[in-house]
């Protein structure tokens, strides 16, 4: 055999390993997604609409719903602007030691257990307030969210060339007009990845909405002050249940909790374009 067989062969031989593994990584991905479809799916064509829109004892978990929609709107609004202004921090100063200590900080916030949060939150907030709430398990969403925003904010302003902000400056715009209008502009695709990575995590969390959120599935909420259900959270209660039909709605509850995050995943990611630099 030729020494250029040979290399094609090997060339192969390794694409063929690539293309296994690959496989063998994204198999269990498939498999949770077609196993959830398979349970859940029988479950939501029985109960039709009222499985949306019901309450619990309707067969239903429409309160749920609306509680997570609630939750992650509320730890967006709390976690976004903070985890922003914090990647930028991070990405202008990051020889100063507050800025160190930032990227530091973020590393460790990125691995730190969530029940924790949930503990933290409850000993400042639900404690003193004497009731589960929305806005408790909101904040500790957003705490959890702030983290995963701020490093995928600090690594795409990174990414962007150090010429573009040297053209910036040469233009005579303030330091805040290069950040604000021409370099976060140029990183929004890693910074909305992060957006949407962050907002994925704390929909499905459901350890920091133990200690915080309470659970509601009898009535929607209406009040951020008052105890509010989750899916995630209404999936944890669900499965203890020794009940078949417990575990079916829990199977329900969960298809509906992945198609809300494939269904914003998706288009969004799908509809951002590389910055060509």
């Amino acid at each position: 055999m030729s020494k250029l067989n040979a290399r094609k062969l090997k060339e192969k031989v390794f694409l063929a390993c690539v293309g296994v593994l690959t496989f063998l990584a994204i198999l269990p991905l498939f498999h949770i997604i077609l196993s959830v479809a398979a349970r859940g799916l029988p479950v939501i064509a029985e109960r039709g609409g009222k499985f949306i829109t019901g309450t619990l004892s309707e067969g239903g978990i429409g309160p749920a719903i609306a509680g997570t929609f609630l939750l992650t709107f509320l730890a967006a609004l709390f976690g976004l602007p903070v985890a922003f202004l914090v990647g930028l921090y991070a990405y202008e100063f990051p020889n100063s030691t507050i800025g160190r200590w930032t990227k530091t900080l973020l590393q460790i916030m990125l691995e730190f257990p969530t029940i924790l949060v949930g503990v933290f939150v409850m000993q400042i907030l639900v404690i003193p307030m004497g009731t589960y709430s929305a806005i408790a398990g909101a904040l500790a969403l957003a705490i959890i969210l702030t983290p995963y925003v701020a490093v995928y904010t600090h690594e795409a302003m990174r990414e962007i060339p150090f010429t573009y902000r040297e053209a910036a400056f040469s233009l005579g715009l303030t330091r805040a007009k290069v950040l604000f209008r021409v370099l976060a502009p140029m990183a929004k695709r890693g910074i909305l990845t992060g957006v949407l990575i962050g907002l994925a995590k704390v929909a499905g969390e459901t350890a920091p909405l133990l200690f915080t959120a309470g659970g509601l599935y009898e009535s929607y909420p209406d009040s951020i002050t008052r105890p509010v259900g989750a899916i995630p959270l209404l999936i944890y209660q669900l499965v203890q249940s020794p009940s078949k039909a417990d575990h079916q709605t829990a199977w329900g509850a969960s298809l509906v909790l992945l198609l809300i995050f494939l269904g914003i995943f998706i288009p969004i990611r799908l509809s951002l374009r590389e910055v060509k630099l």
